[in-house]
């Protein structure tokens, strides 16, 4: 194949044996990777440790399907660089690759967030999945924030009525991810996949993290969401 690969990279401002730790160790792992749903476990070790290829004297690590991530020490700091293995011949697998490739993004971004604004930390998380006629950002009054670079401080009214108040955490061509500090410092990604061949319309997804909420305000939040999320996105 001649295209080039795809990758991500982000610095995070924490020493490169704290980020070598957080991608191998998988208690570490479930407080930054994805969302929570019953297979998580399972996911983390599929990925992380089934037939990977790893140096930790280089701190890189070669995932199933040849996707590559690259750690350099910068003093304190710590670049992390993941390359997408490139297309290959089998139809059914490169169907999934643009969903793969936003999950990287997200999953790096989520890694930085934890490590520089929550070492330790545990968090609870809401997944929304589906597919509308409008993009999530749009239908959740944020396309307007999602323009700003990152680091910039915003506040708005959520599309589930409560205030939204934090920074721009980053930005990427599908996504956004915002800071907020009504969930205990915690962030909300919004993605929208382009069309595919599986999903030929798209797919909006929306991460939300919260930490120190107690059940019933982690409940709440929960409910809030999913409701307005069925009212606007229908499953794919």
């Amino acid at each position: 194949m001649t295209e080039k690969p795809f990758f991500v990279e982000v610095t995070i401002a924490a020493p490169v044996e704290d980020v070598w730790g957080a991608l191998r160790d998988p208690e570490r792992i479930r407080r930054w990777h994805g969302w929570h749903f019953d297979g998580l476990d399972k996911e983390i070790e599929v990925i992380y440790h089934q037939d990977v290829v790893e140096s930790a004297a280089e701190h890189r690590l070669e995932v199933q399907g040849g996707d590559l991530f690259e750690l350099t020490d910068l003093g304190g700091r710590t670049r992390l660089r993941i390359t997408r293995a490139p297309r290959g011949g089998d139809p059914d697998w490169d169907a999934y690759y643009d969903d793969v490739t936003e999950g990287w993004i997200t999953f790096a971004h989520q890694l930085a967030f934890a490590l520089e604004r929550h070492p330790g930390a545990d968090r609870r998380t809401v997944f929304l999945s589906g597919a509308a006629a409008t993009p999530v950002l749009e239908a959740a009054g944020l396309a307007a924030v999602a323009e700003l670079p990152p680091a910039s401080p915003y506040e708005l009214s959520g599309p589930t009525g409560e205030t939204l108040r934090g920074e721009v955490r980053f930005r990427s061509a599908n996504q956004v991810g915002l800071t907020v500090e009504g969930w205990g410092d915690g962030l909300l990604v919004a993605a929208q996949s382009p069309p595919s061949h599986v999903n030929p319309g798209g797919a909006a997804t929306m991460v939300l993290t919260a930490y120190g909420l107690d059940d019933a305000a982690f409940a709440d939040l929960e409910s809030r969401w999913n409701a307005w999320w069925g009212r606007n996105f229908r499953p794919l």
